[in-house]
């Protein structure tokens, strides 16, 4: 295991009718905006029920944060808060919301343009802020993380800034989510998992087992979530996990890959679907593209969490790499880039944006614009 500095400052409120702490956890006399998406908490009642829970205080809100945030709709949002004074944030809805504003807390203490801190990676300067999660997928709720759109150039980078102060998680506001975004967001909870997990073996036990243990969780609640949204305890293995999955719990003194995500980002950014649809295509493609370098983890990870321990080394990897696309084909996903229409320019240009910015990803730091390339031909 290697040396690891380790600190996670978020709190984590859970719960039925946990919204109503916020009156706890927001500072009195604080001058604050509450940011959303596009409406779907107040169809859900979380709207009202953060009113209720702030009566007698005074807030500005900004609307809008679409999926994938993009600096073009935060940039508006910088300026009002700025305007208004802003000093404390809460965001409510999902990831998107959330990402996006992290970088309005960073961006509310900047005086140039909020995409240079995106293009610099990181931003520790902030106003404080807080979460109300609506969908489980991103961990944004738990972790320091956030990626950014920029449309006018079809570009999205990850950005870095301070964690939420608190987290308030509600099971039962994931009950009213359309399926598919169920359905990407188990995806992506798996592919964070996997992401810090997919590498090589004997490094620590420890985040093996609590990997796997997240891994078995999502594979066997994903029908039944699929068939019973309104499931309390099902939402909330679901929410935990999704939570658990990118706080850092499981990446502690262990490498980490990430190619997955970064190619999955170009295709957002190039045709707009969303993130966990595109981790669901590329991560088959890592999977056999990598599967020497990951061999031993590959196999490992068969045995564990798909009970295949039969047949050659050979069969086993083909097995589970099959039984890995099987379980994203069972949440309704696409797992060919030919089922959402895209090919070989798409391949081209993201290969171009690779090699453009000199990135290397992966563990090995191997995965240049040339085994993108191969990556996403085994996606077609």
């Amino acid at each position: 295991m290697q040396n690891f500095v380790f600190q996670n400052p978020t709190k984590l409120v859970f719960g039925k009718g946990m919204i109503a702490k916020l009156a706890e956890l927001i500072p009195a006399g604080c001058r604050l905006m509450i940011t959303f998406g596009g409406g779907s908490v107040k169809r859900n009642g979380v709207y009202e029920e953060v009113c209720a829970a702030l009566a007698g205080r005074t807030w500005t809100e900004f609307w809008g944060i679409e999926p994938n945030p993009s600096i073009e709709t935060l940039r508006k949002a910088i300026a009002q808060g700025k305007a208004e004074g802003v000093d404390f944030l809460l965001a409510v809805g999902g990831g998107s919301v959330i990402d996006g504003t992290k970088l309005i807390s960073a961006g509310l203490r900047y005086e140039g343009d909020a995409w240079d801190l995106v293009r610099r990676g990181s931003w520790s300067d902030t106003v404080p802020l807080g979460t109300v999660l609506t969908l489980p997928a991103t961990g944004s709720e738990m972790n320091s993380g956030a990626v950014i759109s920029r449309l006018e150039t079809r570009e999205k980078y990850a950005f870095y800034s301070n964690f939420p102060r608190f987290s308030v998680l509600d099971p039962e506001k994931t009950f009213t989510l359309p399926e598919h975004q169920v359905a990407c967001g188990l995806s992506d909870t798996f592919v964070h998992v996997m992401e810090q997990y997919m590498t090589t073996t004997g490094q620590s036990r420890v985040m093996d087992r609590w990997a796997e243990g997240l891994l078995q969780t999502v594979v066997e609640i994903a029908p039944k979530i699929l068939g019973r949204e309104r499931d309390y305890d099902l939402m909330a293995d679901f929410m935990l996990t999704a939570t658990m999955g990118l706080n850092g719990f499981v990446a502690l003194g262990v490498t980490q890959d990430w190619a997955t995500h970064m190619i999955g980002h170009e295709l957002t950014a190039l045709h707009g679907l969303t993130h966990g649809a595109t981790l669901a295509i590329v991560f088959n493609g890592t999977l056999r593209v990598l599967r020497d370098q990951k061999r031993g983890k590959i196999l490992q990870y068969g045995a564990r969490v798909w009970g295949i321990t039969e047949g050659t080394e050979e069969e086993r990897i083909d097995r589970t790499i099959a039984r890995t696309e099987e379980f994203f084909r069972s949440l309704g996903l696409s797992t060919r880039l030919s089922e959402e229409g895209i090919g070989e320019e798409t391949i081209a240009e993201i290969e171009r944006r690779f090699n453009a910015s000199g990135v290397a990803h992966g563990e090995a730091k191997n995965v240049t614009g040339a085994v993108a390339r191969r990556i996403l031909e085994a996606c077609r």
